[in-house]
């Protein structure tokens, strides 16, 4: 029997980071960049307003004051996208718009309404500091620096960085494509009428929606009937678009369960009993031209958490990030419970506390039992190692947080 530790590492050998390939900004969100990126130029380019107001001598508005203003003359309006810079005599000032280029010898900016407005004239009613409300050329970044860093995800607030300084493309990981089939003559779609000995495809929803959560491009295929020929067909169909495929169900060892002898043929596929629970076998390997293909099992949590323990990481690494797991924290179970002798048993837990408090672990619902809507309200899964047998109330566990 495979340990969890094994099979997690076999998962992660099976796959690797998509090849880094260019693409424009808009197809770039929600992928990790390959490459460092760097500045082509200063942000800002020259020191500019930080705000509305009048660019002025600091030195000129000294003794400025609401009771003594400071009067001068007005000589001009800069406006942000200005590309010529006046110098700035003494006792002179232009007014100014937020983000455009300060004239030549002015160093600070007077924010509109300490002023009375003037337009030929203003009356100044503040002091200012050099520097003040200036935002200096380079203050932001520096030609040359390195301002996103290859293994980053590019959200709205890269893509902002990466405009601001020019990157109309950049080299990314993509986001792995991802099919997901659920083989099971049982299967029905939600939605549709379900006669009696039928049940709903809950695993290749939830597998879905999982695997876009982690960032993948998914693909969830109707329910496959346990025949060898559809899902040989659907299998190599799929191939064209799939970076990874991924099946549930189909795994026993009855008669009508296919997919050991469906996978044969089409590549080198292990198929091995892991020391967990819920879950127990799983299949792995690569078929056609090398895609990588994980067999989960059919029972809906249990394919639930076969995928927080195997699939998520492996997916993460294909996507190029280097942090695969869930953030986990150590929590007291408030209750006992017996878990399988040699197994790492995975129970469905809510976490309540703090940090500084501590957190407790209550299983929903009784541990042995897998119930889908007891992993629907639960918040973790609680980890209870192969050699633990009796979980007692106060015993301490390692739990994997889920909404993190």
């Amino acid at each position: 029997m495979r340990s969890v530790q094994e099979h997690l590492a076999a998962c992660l050998a099976a796959v690797g980071p998509q090849p880094p390939l260019e693409v424009v900004l808009a197809d770039a969100v929600g992928c990790v960049l390959a490459e460092d990126v760097l500045a082509p130029r200063d942000l800002p380019l020259a020191d500019v307003a930080a705000l509305d107001g009048y660019a002025l001598r600091a030195g000129d508005v000294a003794t400025a004051a609401p009771s003594s203003p400071v009067t001068l003359r007005v000589l001009d309006e800069v406006r942000a996208g200005s590309v010529e810079r006046t110098r700035l005599p003494a006792g002179a000032c232009v007014r100014i718009a937020s983000g455009a280029p300060l004239p030549v010898e002015a160093d600070a900016v007077v924010p509109v309404e300490r002023t009375d407005r003037g337009t030929a004239k203003v009356e100044i009613r503040t002091a200012a500091a050099a520097g003040e409300n200036v935002n200096r050329r380079a203050q932001d970044v520096r030609a040359g620096e390195v301002v996103l860093p290859a293994g980053e995800r590019v959200g709205a607030r890269q893509v902002a960085l990466l405009s601001a300084v020019g990157r109309g493309r950049v080299t990314v990981h993509p986001r792995p494509r991802v099919v997901v089939v659920s083989v099971g003559d049982e299967l029905v779609e939600p939605g549709q009428p379900a006669a009696a000995g039928q049940v709903y495809d809950a695993n290749g929803h939830a597998l879905a929606a999982a695997l876009h959560d982690a960032g993948a491009a998914t693909y969830r295929v109707a329910a496959v009937p346990d025949q060898r020929g559809p899902l040989r067909e659907t299998l190599e169909d799929q191939l064209v678009r799939a970076d990874l495929v991924v099946t549930t169900g189909g795994l026993s060892h009855g008669s009508n369960d296919t997919v050991k002898e469906v996978l044969a043929p089409l590549g080198t596929v292990r198929f091995d009993n892991v020391a967990m629970w819920p879950g127990r076998q799983l299949g792995l390997g690569h078929i056609g031209d090398g895609t990588p293909i994980f067999a989960l099992p059919g029972h809906p949590v249990a394919a639930q958490v076969a995928y927080e323990v195997f699939l998520r990481p492996a997916v993460l690494s294909m996507a190029g990030y280097t942090d695969l797991y869930r953030p986990t924290v150590t929590a007291t179970a408030t209750t006992g419970w017996y878990s399988p002798s040699g197994r790492r048993e995975f129970v469905r837990v809510t976490l309540a506390g703090s940090p500084r408090e501590g957190y407790r672990a209550t299983p929903v619902g009784s541990p042995s039992t897998l119930r889908l809507s007891a992993l629907a309200r639960a918040n973790a899964l609680a980890v209870v190692p192969e050699d633990l047998t009796d979980v007692t109330e106060g015993t301490r566990l390692s739990c994997l947080l889920l909404d993190a």
